[in-house]
């Protein structure tokens, strides 16, 4: 069984969470994604408004399952009245993004320091 400490980092600035995931976030197995969801999701329970930065820097490529993570991140977060940014995505990952128009759900920041003064300003 895979370890998801492994697969995301998580980085807190005030109240707003950093998570990064690791490059072979891709390789995660549909089975496993509301497991690994939960996990993400846990330490958002101690915050009363959650705001989210997905770090996308050291992920070039990511399929549906991932997509599936990120969408079940952002429902958990909006009916809690948060936000949830993403930042560092890839050209391949942009494009994804475009294609699906999930650019049109989630802002998206060239840098992580963008994604942040965004939510924290």
């Amino acid at each position: 069984m895979a370890n998801y400490h492994d697969d995301f980092q998580l980085e807190w600035h005030g109240n707003t969470v950093v998570i990064i995931p690791a490059s072979n976030v891709e390789s995660m197995s549909w089975d496993l994604i509301e497991q690994a969801a939960d996990i993400v999701m846990a330490p958002l329970q101690e915050v009363e408004i959650p705001m989210v930065v997905f770090d996308l820097s050291d992920v070039s490529y990511f399929g549906s399952v991932f997509l599936a993570l990120l969408l079940r991140c952002h429902k958990h977060v909006r009916s809690r009245g948060g936000e949830l940014v993403l930042c560092g995505a890839s050209k391949m990952a942009n494009e994804l993004l475009r294609i699906t128009a999930l650019d049109t759900l989630w802002a998206i920041y060239d840098t992580r320091d963008e994604a942040l003064d965004a939510l924290m300003g």
